[in-house]
């Protein structure tokens, strides 16, 4: 099973991550985490720029390209051998975030996105979806208080409103892949709901 995780600048999504796979693996199952981007050399480069280098000033459709081709190296690289091993994949951020942020948030138009994404991934689409919800004024001080922002979370709240309005649209257009969690709630409470949904998804002991 191809397990993604969605949601707006600190909703908890990585920390959700962690106790899934640490469940699922208790549970007999092997798993493999990765993130997007990065999960391989090529990602982790991509991460690096994208994510921290505001002196290149990346063009919007450069940033979608950027984001794209980490996408491509990870899917050939490690999320596509994984399934073929009859692993769990589990992966922080996936496609719908280049929808809800180069789309939404930077205003590309989604459709030329979808067509560049369906390459990138050669159609490969997760089972299920996982996203966090929360209001983006209580995920940016989260965010916050843990350490310098990076480009995105310096974002406006208007941009960050945007993205999860996206994420909310995308949740509705597809709801036998998504999911939703009150990203508000405390993280045992979600990790708990989260872990029904894939158990009963997987045919595991809830």
């Amino acid at each position: 099973m191809f397990i993604t995780l969605e949601g707006t600048e600190g909703s908890g999504k990585s920390a959700q991550a962690r106790l899934l796979a640490a469940r699922l693996r208790a549970a007999g199952r092997a798993v493999v985490e990765t993130r997007e981007p990065g999960g391989t050399l090529l990602g982790a480069e991509v991460r690096a720029i994208v994510l921290g280098r505001d002196e290149l000033d990346i063009a919007t459709r450069a940033e979608a390209l950027l984001m794209n081709a980490s996408r491509a190296q990870l899917v050939e690289q490690v999320i596509r051998p994984a399934l073929e091993r009859d692993e769990v994949v589990i992966c922080d951020r996936f496609a719908d975030s280049t929808l809800a942020y180069q789309g939404a948030g930077r205003g590309l138009p989604t459709d030329a996105l979808a067509s560049v994404i369906a390459f990138a991934t050669a159609g490969l689409q997760p089972d299920l979806t996982l996203l966090l919800d929360l209001p983006v004024e209580v995920g940016l001080a989260r965010k916050q208080a843990q350490a310098q922002a990076n480009r995105f979370e310096a974002e406006t709240l208007a941009f960050h409103a945007r993205v999860r309005a996206a994420y909310q649209s995308l949740a509705a257009a597809e709801p036998h892949r998504w999911c939703c969690f009150d990203g508000v709630a405390p993280v045992d409470q979600v990790a708990g709901d989260i872990w029904h949904v894939v158990a009963v998804r997987m045919g595991l002991a809830a």
